[in-house]
């Protein structure tokens, strides 16, 4: 009777792990996941959805868009999250300071590298 008992102690902890991990699988699909045909099909999809909204873009641009959200998710995550303030933008543009735009390093003219470009 006790190798019976083991026995059914060893199927209930298998099967409650099973039951676990299917429980918590992430099942959903990833941006890296969709062929290049599902993207444009997306792209298309998306495009119509806009409009429905009122808000008109080409599918061109929405493909864009996609392929640009697709390289974002290939980056490291970031080190801080900085929040976009639109007035001090304009403020910094033309003053000879870091515009928030990582395009160069020394493209703020000070020889240093830039304040806003990412660490490497």
């Amino acid at each position: 009777m006790a190798e019976f008992q083991w026995w059914l102690l060893i199927v209930g902890l298998i099967t409650g792990g099973a039951v676990v991990a299917l429980m918590t699988m992430d099942t959903s699909r990833r941006d890296e996941d969709l062929p290049d045909d599902e993207q444009a099909a997306e792209a298309t999809f998306l495009t119509a959805q806009l409009a429905i909204g009122g808000r008109p873009v080409d599918r061109d641009s929405v493909a864009r868009v996609l392929a640009a959200h697709r390289d974002y998710l290939r980056l490291p995550p970031p080190d801080a999250i900085v929040p976009f303030d639109p007035a001090a933008r304009a403020a910094s543009a033309g003053d000879g300071h870091p515009d928030d735009e990582a395009d160069d390093v020394g493209h703020g003219r000070s020889g240093r590298t830039d304040r806003d470009l990412p660490p490497a």
